[in-house]
């Protein structure tokens, strides 16, 4: 009885085996058997999405770009127009459905904002997410807020107070020049200061480089404690002193308004905008 089991289930394999060979020929052969788990993705590619807006915004207007699993970059202008773009990819459509990006907008405020979506506890655990490049073109006069992005920020000229927090990636300001914080950033900053208001700059919690790129009038005082590095100037009207082990301090110019840093694991350029 046993060797006729075994027989019934060698044939059974064989013709198995014989379907998988034909359907192989059928299709132009079957290299690798991703080919047949992977049908999204070998037929179809990438999911991609696309969303554009515009909108029309008043000088100060508050723009927050947030959650984006990606770069962002901004341009300004003296334009009151307000262009945005967002680029979402993934590997099916599926995975796009996982996350969902919202935009608000009034004539005082902007909101980009991309987060998860409803799914099943396996999906958000284990399943692979999309990726948002977002694009803004806005007004030059505003104020702006980046926080919980995972890739670079870049930004054109602010003139408005910055905020810049939770980044993972290099952050780059062509000019700032209202009250400006960085925190928790795990990548490089370079930011050109136009002037140092009274509401100050401060940096804090940073994993890597800072540059900042100061303009001529700017005035003020810096002071960094815990620093895992050092605080150098190529500027002729800053002198930087090391007050003990992690903390330095400098007048820049004539001193002023406050630049405050704290937990930085890297450098502190001091150089000409």
């Amino acid at each position: 009885m046993k060797r006729i089991i075994v027989v019934v289930l060698l044939v059974a394999i064989a013709g198995i085996a014989g379907i998988v060979r034909s359907r192989a020929k059928t299709n132009g052969g079957i290299h690798n058997w991703s080919q047949v788990v992977n049908n999204d993705k070998s037929q179809g590619g990438e999911a991609r999405e696309q969303i554009r807006k515009t909108y029309e915004l008043s000088a100060g207007a508050r723009v927050e770009v947030s959650g984006i699993n990606g770069a962002v970059k901004i341009e300004t202008s003296e334009s009151q127009t307000a262009e945005v773009l967002v680029e979402r990819t993934g590997k099916s459509q599926e995975v796009l459905s996982r996350r969902k990006v919202t935009i608000d907008a009034t004539a005082d405020s902007l909101t980009v904002r991309a987060e998860n979506a409803d799914s099943s506890f396996f999906a958000r655990i284990f399943g692979s997410k999309p990726s948002e490049q977002v694009t803004l073109r806005l007004p030059r006069a505003i104020s702006l807020v980046a926080r919980g992005i995972n890739g670079p920020v870049i930004a054109g000229e602010i003139d408005g107070s910055l905020e810049v927090k939770g980044v993972n990636g290099r952050v780059d300001i062509a000019q700032a020049s209202g009250a400006a914080s960085f925190k928790g950033i795990n990548g490089n900053i370079a930011v050109a200061l136009k002037q140092v208001d009274k509401g100050g700059v401060d940096i804090s919690g940073i994993n890597g480089n800072i540059e900042l790129r100061l303009n001529d009038t700017v005035n003020a005082n810096l002071e960094a404690h815990g620093m895992n590095g050092h605080v150098v100037s190529d500027l002729p009207n800053v002198s930087v002193d090391k007050t003990r082990h992690g903390s330095y301090s400098a007048q820049i110019g004539s001193g002023g308004n406050s630049i405050n840093a704290s937990g930085i694991n890297g450098n502190i350029h001091l150089t000409r905008a």
